[in-house]
């Protein structure tokens, strides 16, 4: 079942690329700079592959730090996943992607969807960034809902008898199994860790690929520092949905593997692509601003609704006032942590 669900996400990240050129319109129409590269003083290919090589090796050691810390978390007495330091890190890291979906991914989109490198129409006559994060918002929701709906049939999980006869037990829901109630709850973390990890992956090949087929040092120093601290964090709110879900250790590594790689390859392939792929061009603009668009709307829902509206409403929570402050106020620092870096990044 992990091995379709994987493929799913694989397919679903080829289709949005794939649909995102396919829609790309003739740049003929745009102003002759969108095609060459900009004469900012900072751009120097010379100087900003060095730059390059050591974000590739910094950004991997950052994001195997955030999410390999919550999968040895066990072996930490303080740090075990049913404490309350483990929720408290986990709202944090909740607060990081919900502040990267609003401060990061969906300004971009907006950005490259106005540019003046695109056609007046349809670019600048309809908002495509928040009507197709709007879009990938709700195609999550159905994406979890039917998800969790299938997972939990195969396993008959969650299935209430109801009477048959009359009278008043007609209506009455009998009460679910403790076993049945822990299974529906760890198919509903596996559901969230394949959906999370998938616009992750999506964003971050797109960020990885920006700063790779970019020239410009100025703005590469600036993004390898706050790209170590996005990915490391991400990695803990990935890595503690990952625990969660209880896989077996292959599962984990592979799931941690391709998180942690994701923005590497993204930068090795902008760096490959440097001599075709400009970040002003129409085409570049529309794939990419595209994908920000999607993925935000995914990062939006599952940072909101999958990760912190289940712990504040869990009971874990709701039984203490003090928890709910102290994981308000961690998130509320996760979502200015990733503010303050959108000043460079």
């Amino acid at each position: 079942m992990a091995s379709t669900s994987t493929l799913t996400m694989k397919t679903i990240f080829l289709v949005l690329i794939f649909v995102s050129f396919a829609i790309s319109p003739a740049t003929s129409t745009a102003p002759e700079e969108c095609g060459s590269e900009s004469a900012n003083p900072c751009v120097n290919k010379a100087k900003a592959l060095p730059l390059k090589i050591i974000a590739i090796a910094a950004i991997l050691v950052a994001s195997m730090i955030g999410v390999g810390a919550p999968l040895f978390s066990r072996n930490v007495s303080f740090l075990q996943p049913d404490g309350n330091i483990f929720t408290i890190v986990k709202c944090f890291a909740s607060g990081i992607i919900l502040g990267t979906g609003f401060m990061h991914v969906l300004p971009d989109s907006f950005e490259m969807l106005s540019s003046i490198c695109l056609e007046e129409n349809p670019w600048h006559k309809f908002p495509f960034s928040g009507f197709l994060a709007m879009l990938s918002g709700l195609i999550t929701l159905a994406i979890d809902s039917m998800a969790t709906s299938l997972y939990t049939s195969k396993h008959s999980v969650g299935i209430v008898p109801h009477g048959h006869g009359h009278g008043p037990a007609n209506d009455v829901t009998l009460p679910v199994k403790e076993d049945d109630s822990a299974n529906a709850q760890l198919l509903r973390f596996r559901v969230i860790a394949m959906v999370l990890e998938l616009g992750i992956i999506v964003h971050s090949v797109v960020i990885g690929l920006s700063l790779g087929a970019t020239s410009d040092t100025c703005t590469i120093k600036g993004l390898i520092a706050a790209l170590c601290f996005h990915q490391m964090f991400e990695g803990m709110g990935l890595g503690g949905c990952i625990l969660q879900a209880e896989y077996t250790n292959m599962k984990k590594f592979l799931m941690a593997f391709f998180f942690a790689v994701t923005t590497p390859f993204g930068i090795a392939l902008g760096i490959a692509l440097s001599t075709i792929y400009r970040d002003n061009s129409p085409k570049a603009l529309i794939t990419v601003g595209l994908l920000n668009a999607c993925s935000a709307g995914l990062l939006i829902y599952m940072a909101l609704v999958d990760l912190l509206a289940a712990e504040f409403m869990g009971p874990k929570l709701q039984g203490s006032i003090k928890m709910q402050v102290k994981c308000l106020v961690a998130a509320l620092l996760g979502c200015g942590g990733m503010s303050v870096i959108a000043k460079w990044a």
